[in-house]
C-alpha cells in the first residue's frame, strides 16, 4: 500500500510503498477514505512539541473508512462497513491505569512506546490497522462527505471535557480557548448537550464575530484584553448568571494568566476541566489560590482526551442533527500531497475548517 512517512522530525513526509497490515485477534484492518490533518501537525513532525513518537513512524491521528478485513473475535462488524477509527489506544493489560499512545502522534510514557511498537503507525496510508475496540460503526454514510464526517474526531475532544464536568442542561459554560480549534468546536458541542449559555472569550475579533453569526443569542462573546482581573469581571459580566462550568482548551503558547483569568470565574460548587496545552513546553505552571478552590467547593479536574464510549455518543448526535457536521468546511488533499496538506491545515486548519488527506483520491 502507498503511505506517507516521517523518517526524521523536520523533515518532509516521504510517499513510499509499505506493506499492507495484516489483521490479528483482537484488530480490524481499515481501508482509510480520509484522515483528518491537525493544525499543528507540523509543528508535531518539525519536532517542537517534544511528542514521544518512533520514527520512523506513518502519522495521521483517526480515519473514517470501510472496513477491509476483522480478527476472528470479531462478532458485528462486516467488510465494507462505514467506520470512525478513534486514535487512542490503550494497552488491555491494565484497566485502572492504562498505557496510552495517539496513533500516529505521541504517546504518554515508556507504555504508551511500547504500545506504538504494534499500532504506532497512523493515517496517511491506504490501510490502518487498529484494535476492534477502537473502531465504531457510522452507519451508511456518502464517500464523498467521508472528509465531513471526520470532524467527529476534533469534536471528541471537547465532548470528553464536557462529560468529565458533567455538563447538566440549560448550564452556563465557559470555554477558555473558544476561538481556536478545539474550543470552537467546544462551543458547537456545548450547545448540542443542552447548555443553556455558552461565554466565549479571545482575541480573535473575527472569530468572536462568526461564533455570534453561526449560534446566535446562546453565545456571549468576551473580546479579552490580557489584563486577568478585568478580564475575569468581563468574563462573569457577559455571563446570564453563576457560570457552572469552565472548560479549558488553550494552547502551549498562552500564558497560564489567561486560564486562570477564566478557571476564577466559576461560581461555587462549580466545575473547572483543563484540557489545554499550557505548561506542556515550559515555562509558569497553574496556580490557582488554595483558599478560593477550598471554600468555593470547586472541583478542578484534568481530562485528557475522551473516554471510548464518548464515541458512539458523538456519532448519535451528529445522527441526529444536534450536531451539524455540515458547519465544517472541508479540503481534501490526495496522498501524494500530504506535505501540502500539512502547511494547509497550519494556515487554513482549524475553527470548522477540515485539512483531510483522501488516500483513495476522493477529494
Amino acid at each position: 500500500m502507498r503511505a506517507a512517512v516521517l523518517k526524521e522530525f523536520g523533515s518532509s513526509l516521504v510517499i513510499e510503498t509499505v506493506p499492507d497490515p495484516v489483521v490479528g485477534t483482537g484488530e480490524v484492518v481499515v481501508d482509510v477514505e480520509a484522515a483528518g490533518v491537525l493544525p499543528y501537525a507540523a509543528e508535531v513532525f518539525r519536532g517542537e512539541r517534544q511528542y514521544l513518537l518512533t520514527l520512523p513512524v506513518i502519522p495521521g491521528t483517526g480515519a473514517v473508512g470501510r472496513v477491509r478485513a476483522v480478527g476472528p473475535d470479531s462478532t458485528r462488524l462486516r467488510v465494507g462497513d462505514w467506520v470512525l477509527c478513534d486514535p487512542t489506544i490503550r494497552a488491555r493489560d491494565d484497566a485502572l491505569t492504562p498505557d496510552i499512545t495517539l496513533q500516529g502522534l505521541s504517546a504518554r510514557g515508556e507504555g504508551g512506546l511500547r504500545l506504538q511498537e504494534h499500532f504506532g503507525h497512523g493515517s496517511f496510508a491506504e490501510q490502518l490497522l487498529v484494535p476492534t475496540e477502537n473502531v465504531f460503526p457510522l452507519g451508511a454514510i456518502d464517500a464523498a462527505d467521508a472528509g465531513r464526517w471526520c470532524a467527529l474526531l476534533v469534536l471528541l475532544v471537547p465532548y470528553g471535557g464536557l462529560l468529565a464536568a458533567g455538563l447538566q442542561a440549560g448550564q452556563t459554560v465557559l470555554i477558555s480557548g473558544a476561538t481556536g480549534n478545539f474550543g470552537s468546536a467546544a462551543v458547537a458541542v456545548a450547545l448540542a448537550m443542552g447548555a443553556g449559555s455558552v461565554v466565549a472569550p479571545g482575541r480573535n475579533e473575527g472569530m468572536l464575530c462568526e461564533l455570534e453569526r453561526r449560534f446566535g443569542p446562546r453565545i456571549r462573546t468576551v473580546r479579552l484584553s490580557g489584563d486577568e482581573e478585568a478580564d475575569r469581571e468581563r468574563m462573569r459580566a457577559a455571563a446570564p448568571g453563576p457560570i457552572d462550568v469552565v472548560l479549558d482548551l488553550l494552547p502551549p503558547s498562552a500564558p497560564t494568566t489567561a486560564v486562570r483569568a477564566a478557571v476564577m470565574t466559576v461560581r461555587e460548587h462549580g466545575t473547572v476541566v483543563l484540557m489545554g496545552g499550557v505548561g506542556m513546553l515550559g515555562g509558569d505552571d497553574l496556580a490557582l489560590p488554595y483558599p478560593w478552590l477550598m471554600r468555593n467547593n470547586v472541583t478542578l479536574r484534568g481530562q485528557w482526551l475522551c473516554p471510548r464510549h464518548a464515541n458512539p455518543q458523538v456519532i448519535q448526535l451528529a445522527r441526529s442533527g444536534q450536531l451539524d457536521l455540515r458547519q465544517f468546511d472541508v479540503t481534501a488533499f490526495d496522498l501524494a500531497d500530504a506535505n501540502a496538506a500539512l502547511q494547509h491545515a497550519a494556515v487554513e486548519g482549524g475553527r470548522f475548517s477540515l485539512t483531510v488527506i483522501r488516500p483513495g483520491g476522493g477529494g
